[in-house]
């Protein structure tokens, strides 16, 4: 049997760093994580090729090989997914599809001829029985959360690692908060599900042997959710394994109570993490009330933020205006608290209703939903009826976008960041790639770019108060650029 793994295109989000990446060199940030695990459950005799179309184009001679295709997805994925399936029937292929995109959303594509849904571990291996035995069924869903320790190494071996700017690996599943707009507990429970420290160095020294030297990815969605295990265990386990190494830099997303916890960032910074991209959402009390954003309540967002920085752990944030007790003076709250902290990656985007989560329930019974979310983040667009006029709220919107990533606001905000950051001690160890980068830079940002008076301040700022910190100051300097054309891309759209 010859399969052929599809992973769609993901357009230019903030998640895509499509027009950072190129400084670099790369084709796309991240793998498919998710199909290379699920190469790795296929049957061992069954011949595989991946196509990640972030990288290069589906050719007609991939089809003509394949007796079958897998394709996989997150939402933001779906209007490529649905050229690919297109695609494929033209070809006269089957399709097996699954991942987020499809669990949420099966009855969009009623063309598909089989449904591997939710989790993997249990639903593949019923669908491989059913075909093994000539009687394959079309759709395969379980709400159990299988344990961690049946997910294998993922097939490495199937995609071209030099591509990618940073590798990806998963520790856990699941969340311990109920955040009213998230959908990971309803894909993936409440408990905190863990793979063992073994697994985890398993993996990692796959990528290592591999030759990968750059960063690596722990797409957890909190990776402190089981926080007993993750200090005693896991992160000593990550400290010894780097040591002899050149240096693999990780980052993380994880909550905010993580600032209450000084010897775990210590020790997260030990073993390697240096970022960490955590859901502000917004500095209104009334606004986490109302998202059941808990964690995140009756506390100093200023000060939480401040404490992780210092402690070695660049703060990403995701922020979010729409929520039903917004007011007109939200707008200007979220752009003085994001100058304030020094978030420079800060991600802020318009209140979406995901199928599965319990706003999209509430709002649905109130007649408020308007379609599917689009998964990007970023979009100047939603699927709620909101609260505050639409109108508004997308001016409201653009007036942010012009007060943190338009220049002047964003390399102000870098030079905030750079004051207070203590460098952790595991670094990347520097690599041609980051000479390409920045020998681009200099060209893109410091000559041709309406930045580059900004640029070169920064740049001369940094070499004399934190030269140690150079490289990074020309990292975030390129990542401006890529929020910049992102958010302009999507200021440019028709309102609607």
């Amino acid at each position: 049997m010859k399969a052929l793994l599809i992973n769609p295109e993901i357009p230019a989000t903030y998640w895509s760093f499509k027009h950072a990446i190129r400084f670099l060199g790369k084709k796309a940030a991240f793998p498919p994580l998710g199909l290379l695990t699920v190469a790795a459950m296929l049957p061992a005799g069954w011949e595989l090729r991946l196509v990640d179309m972030n990288v290069r184009r589906l050719r007609r001679r991939d089809l003509a090989w394949a007796d079958m295709v897998f394709i996989g997805g997150m939402v933001v994925q779906k209007a490529s997914a649905r050229e690919v399936i297109a695609r494929v029937h033209r070809a006269g292929l089957p399709v097996v599809a699954g991942g987020p995109l499809f669990t949420c959303e099966p009855e969009s594509f009623p063309e598909v001829e089989h449904l591997v849904l939710n989790e993997a571990e249990t639903t593949l291996p019923r669908f491989l029985a059913d075909w093994e035995a000539g009687v394959p069924q079309r759709l395969y869903e379980n709400r159990e959360f299988p344990s961690m320790e049946l997910v294998p190494v993922p097939r490495w071996d199937l995609i071209d690692m030099r591509v990618y700017s940073s590798m990806s690996i998963q520790f856990s599943r699941g969340c311990p908060f109920d955040c009213e707009f998230c959908n990971v507990t309803a894909l993936l429970g409440h408990r905190p599900r863990i793979k063992t420290a073994g697994q985890i160095l398993e993996e990692l020294d796959a990528i290592y042997e591999a030759g990968w030297r750059g960063s690596i990815f722990f797409v957890d969605d909190n990776l402190i959710g089981n926080k007993r295990f993750l200090r005693d265990d896991l992160l000593p386990s990550l400290e010894r394994w780097q040591r002899g190494k050149s240096g693999i830099p990780f980052y993380t997303e994880a909550s905010i109570n993580l600032a209450d916890d000084p010897p775990l960032m210590a020790a997260m910074v030990r073993a390697g993490f240096d970022t960490v991209f955590i859901g502000i959402e917004t500095p209104s009390a009334e606004g986490l009330a109302e998202c059941n954003k808990r964690q995140n309540r009756n506390r100093d967002l200023l000060a939480s933020v401040r404490a992780i920085q210092r402690a070695g752990l660049q703060v990403q944030g995701g922020f979010i205006v729409g929520f039903d007790s917004d007011g007109p003076d939200i707008f200007q709250r979220q752009i003085d608290f994001i100058q304030q902290s020094g978030i420079v990656m800060a991600m802020v985007g318009l209140l979406q209703a995901p199928v599965g989560t319990r706003l999209y329930d509430r709002l649905k019974r109130e007649n408020r939903i308007h379609g599917h979310s689009g998964g990007d983040n970023t979009a100047c667009s939603t699927n709620i009826i909101p609260k505050m006029k639409l109108e508004s709220l997308q001016e409201g919107y653009r007036r942010i976008f012009e007060n943190i990533y338009l220049p002047k606001p964003y390399y102000q905000r870098v030079k905030r960041f750079l004051r207070e950051y203590r460098r952790p001690d595991i670094r990347q160890s520097f690599q041609i790639k980051h000479l390409r980068a920045f020998l681009r830079s200099l060209v893109r940002l410091g000559v041709l770019g309406r930045e580059r008076t900004h640029f070169w301040r920064l740049m001369i700022w940094t070499l004399l108060r934190r030269k140690e910190l150079f490289p990074m100051a020309v990292t975030l300097a390129i990542l401006g650029f890529h929020f910049r054309k992102v958010y302009q891309t999507q200021l440019s759209r028709p309102k609607g």
